[in-house]
């Protein structure tokens, strides 16, 4: 597995799949899969029907470390695949525009980071295991298009939040690209929903300039989308 940010250069050697650990075959795995679906499913019921905004109430109360423990608390929501969408919302209505966005990031960041290592731990060696088909194609097109992959999947909304973490853990696409594709495609949405929620708590508050990350984000996929076209047609007519 490569640890550099970007991708590799076409000249270099692709990287190897991350092999699977000593002795864990397909009955490990499948246990493994299993407790992180039974945890996951936990929290989500969890996550259903506790009183979250009696919760969010007294998180306020905390003060100062509020948005620290709003941080945590959004990104255990997003582990458990709760849309992304309301929980930046709900940041920006309870901590402003400014700070709801902050902290809907760093719920965004913690979460990606759970995700990635709880897929990695329960999904680890799959793709090596089925070397030669679909998904170690697929893994081998996420790590040769490095980080620009990463801000494709996550701009486009392809699947929940979490689950795409989940599913990134078991690739060999390095935390690093992962981690900080994840960091910048966030930012726009953050950024735009944390202002929607703001207004909605004070609807004087909101301006045509709070969709102005939204067209951003929208932009830089449309770039990274060409980009990608025009390399493959590159590709194709240099193989031909």
């Amino acid at each position: 597995m490569t640890d550099t940010l970007f991708a590799p250069s076409p000249d270099t050697a692709p990287p190897a799949l991350p092999a699977p650990a000593a002795g864990l075959g397909w009955k490990r795995r499948l246990l493994r899969v299993g407790v992180l679906g039974v945890v996951v499913g936990g929290l989500a019921v969890a996550a259903a029907v506790l009183p979250l905004r009696e919760i969010g109430d007294a998180i306020l109360a905390l003060g100062q470390v509020a948005p620290v423990a709003i941080a945590v608390v959004g990104g255990l929501l997003l582990s458990v695949l709760v849309p992304r969408t309301a929980i930046t919302i709900a940041c920006g209505a309870l901590l402003g525009a400014a700070t709801g966005a902050v902290t809907a990031l760093a719920a965004a960041v913690i979460a990606s980071a759970a995700t990635y290592y709880a897929g990695r731990w329960a999904g680890r060696g799959v793709l090596h295991a089925r070397a030669g088909g679909r998904l170690a194609r697929l893994d081998g097109w996420l790590n040769r298009r490095g980080l620009s992959a990463v801000l494709l999947v996550r701009f486009l909304p392809l699947a929940p939040f979490g689950l795409i973490g989940y599913a990134y853990g078991t690739t060999s696409v390095c935390r690093k690209r992962y981690l900080f594709g994840t960091f910048l495609a966030s930012i726009p949405s953050a950024v735009s929903y944390a202002v929607i929620g703001a207004a909605v708590a004070d609807p004087h508050g909101l301006n045509p300039l709070s969709l102005a990350p939204a067209l951003i984000g929208f932009a830089l996929t449309t770039t990274i989308v060409w980009r990608w076209k025009r390399s493959a047609r590159r590709q194709a007519a240099a193989a031909a």
